[in-house]
């Protein structure tokens, strides 16, 4: 039996490339069903979904926003997904907690690359998928070449279910090729008529090209459908359902957003034939296990898609609940944390405003304050139920950045951390290696709406700088020198002498030892010299970085009964040290970064010219297959200081298809003019009083 009140409730999620019309079919969606008196976001009306002032000043989506609407006795929780590429991460939040994907698509661009991304990712969710292609009413738009893009692009199990009657100024409505009956509105209300007589051929050509699609969805209706039998209405009608649950058919819809064309049409079919949570009977969980969710099972288990930090409401958490049934107080623990949490409100959201709820049932979506769980949670009355995880897309523009005003680091940090675990696409961290605090974004835009949201809500100022790239130094030979420190003012002076032998120790860290002997230097001090040696090597000697790799011994020296300390010694050895690299033939190491980046085959030779500009090297190519067949992985090795910012130039790159992966693996020398450059600046540096 299904899971009480599933079969009410379906989570519609809204994808695809940004400035397309996702929010404007939402808004739609909410005016047509009577939530909204007047359509939003419209000849100067106010959104009800892209409310953040954020969103408003830059023409775009930044967080999803749900839409609740109640169609012929059935909820659609529509959530309306940002796809600007640096805030697609939302996109895949949302579309974990949908049953199916509908991706918008202008109707003269075509689908773009996030489209196209945001396909695949739901294609791993297993999720069920829809088109509808929006703006007809453009006068470049035309719905067949853009619907035989489409089908080149995503295949050919994509079948219409609403076609257009004309386009651009002509357009006048949608014909529904499943009731063959034409639709359009008068005055706001929606009109049906016969199908008119221009536009019966290709009605009926649709028609026959979609039975054809979601006979394969029953065995025995295509036996019947192949020795030429009719397919019924009522069959044709539970095929479609059929079809898209199992996910072997795609429907494919037609209109106009802003002029609701085509919308009660997309929502009647919604109702109709998009799944529930139920119609997929099990959700996976980690370790490969299932929650079964075909049993009438009270015990309530909810899954966290999205956190947000709202500066009204405070913590927000997003919650599907995936089994049983909640209300205000009941009690969960989260599976992550084991911690016992107590959700104290439940409320259903439409844009910003809030309505309080008294319970919700397995399928549906509320929103929830105050809770520590971040996203990906699962919380449950055992607290061993989690959900399995989903991916995210990588977070690999990184950028440091600084507060304007000193005394503000400490907000600065703990805003970043609060906003990091809201965001699972947001990191933040401290680099030991160069003091910096680095965050990782998906891109420029995403850290900028950080920074403005820093401002606004805490009232700090804070700008980017960039990385500094954590490079070393070492030496090549072996070499030797004395190290003497020493100074009389009167009293008790310091007296420090010692011999240093230093060679290079590939891979080997540092190693210290003692060869001295015949008492040259008391033992006691010999720990004061290995100290001296490890903080110049700290501060580094050729360009002010680390020293690694590098074996130093101590073999003869020098002490004064009464002007010896450590201290002298420690200084002694700083100095003999600086004297011995000198002749050692030091040298600057720079950081490798690994890369595995991925793009359309198209766009692989300019990814490969652009490695060898960056002083790298291309050490392999792979071919991708079944989804990603088309596409081709270079493998390369890069300096890490050529690609610190090789997330927005792989984007142009590749036109935004590009995707890498990247991992820093190990260091080499760098070029003599580059080493000259850095030994420069650090003397300058030291010449001015600066480190």
């Amino acid at each position: 039996m299904a899971a009480k009140g599933t079969e009410k409730v379906k989570n519609v999620v809204l994808v695809g490339q940004g400035g397309v019309g996702k929010t404007m079919l939402a808004e739609a969606m909410l005016h047509l069903t009577g939530r909204t008196t007047r359509l939003g976001g419209h000849a100067g009306t106010k959104p009800t979904l892209d409310y953040d002032g954020e969103e408003g000043e830059r023409g775009f989506s930044i967080s999803t926003s749900i839409a609740p609407v109640t169609w012929q006795g059935t909820r659609l929780n529509v959530l309306d997904a940002p796809c600007y590429p640096d805030f697609v991460g939302d996109a895949y939040a949302a579309m974990s907690a949908g049953e199916t994907a509908v991706f918008v698509v202008d109707a003269a661009s075509g689908p773009g690359t996030i489209t196209t991304r945001l396909w695949y990712a739901a294609e791993d969710l297993s999720l069920a998928r829809a088109l509808f292609v929006n703006r007809l009413d453009r006068p470049d738009a035309d719905f067949d070449v853009a619907f035989a893009t489409l089908q080149e692009r995503f295949g050919n199990n994509l079948g219409a279910v609403t076609i257009p009657m004309g386009s651009g100024e002509s357009f006048a409505g949608i014909i529904d090729v499943v009731h063959m009956t034409a639709r359009h509105l008068e005055d706001g209300k929606p009109v049906v008529t016969d199908v008119p007589a221009e536009y019966v051929d290709a009605a009926e050509a649709a028609r026959a090209q979609l039975t054809e699609l979601v006979v394969e969805a029953d065995d025995e209706i295509m036996m019947k459908y192949l020795e030429g039998e009719e397919v019924t209405q009522e069959e044709l009608e539970g095929l479609l359902a059929k079809a898209m649950r199992e996910r072997v058919f795609v429907p494919v819809f037609s209109g106009s957003c802003v002029r609701e064309e085509g919308v009660i049409s997309f929502m009647d079919a919604a109702v109709e034939w998009f799944p529930t949570m139920a119609d997929f009977g099990r959700i996976p969980l980690v370790n490969g296990e299932q929650l079964d969710i075909s049993e009438d099972d009270e015990r309530p288990v909810v899954f966290a898609f999205k956190s947000l930090n709202d500066p009204q409401n405070g913590r927000l958490s997003f919650l599907k609940v995936l089994a049983g049934t909640i209300t205000p107080g009941v009690e969960l623990t989260n599976a992550r944390t084991r911690k016992t949490e107590r959700l104290g409100h439940l409320y259903q959201m439409c844009g910003k405003e809030t309505t309080d709820v008294q319970s919700a049932a397995a399928g549906d979506i509320v929103v929830v304050p105050k809770l520590e769980a971040m996203t990906g949670d699962t919380l449950s009355v055992t607290g061993k139920v989690e959900a399995a995880e989903f991916r995210f897309p990588n977070s690999l523009y990184r950028i440091a950045i600084e507060p304007d005003k000193r005394g503000t680091e400490g907000k600065l940090y703990a805003f970043l951390e609060k906003s990091a675990d809201a965001d699972p696409t947001l990191k933040v961290e401290r680099d030991e290696d160069t003091g910096q605090t680095v965050i990782s974004a998906i891109g420029e835009a995403q850290v900028s709406v950080l920074l403005d949201r820093l401002e606004d809500r805490a009232g700090i100022t804070a700008h980017t700088v960039a990385l500094k790239i954590p490079y070393r130094e070492t030496i090549r030979r072996v070499a030797s020198a004395q190290g003497r420190h020493k100074k009389q003012t009167g009293g008790a002076g310091q007296y420090g002498d010692c011999w240093l032998r230093i060679e290079p120790s590939p891979g080997q860290g540092y190693e210290f030892v003692d060869e001295v002997v015949g008492g040259h230097i008391p033992r006691g001090f010999i720990p004061a010299i290995d100290k001296g040696v490890q903080e110049t090597m700290r501060d580094g000697v050729l360009a002010g970085y680390p020293m690694i790799d590098v074996k130093v011994a101590v073999y003869d020296g020098s002490y004064h009964p009464v002007d010896s300390n450590e201290m002298a010694f420690k200084t002694a050895a700083r100095i003999g040290f600086q004297k011995a690299v000198a002749q050692a033939e030091p040298v600057l190491l720079e950081p490798m970064a690994h890369l595995r980046i991925t793009v359309p085959e198209s766009y692989a030779g300019s990814v490969m010219g652009d490695v060898s500009a960056s002083r790298g090297r291309v050490e392999g190519m792979e071919a991708g297959t079944g989804a990603h067949a088309g596409e081709t992985t270079v493998v390369a090795t890069i300096p890490y200081a050529e690609v610190t910012d090789y997330a927005t130039r792989l984007r142009s790159l590749s036109r935004g298809t590009g995707e890498f992966e990247m991992e820093l693996s190990g260091y080499e020398q760098v070029p003599h003019d580059i080493q000259q450059r850095l030994a420069d600046d650090y003397a300058a540096r030291r010449a001015a009083g600066e480190k």
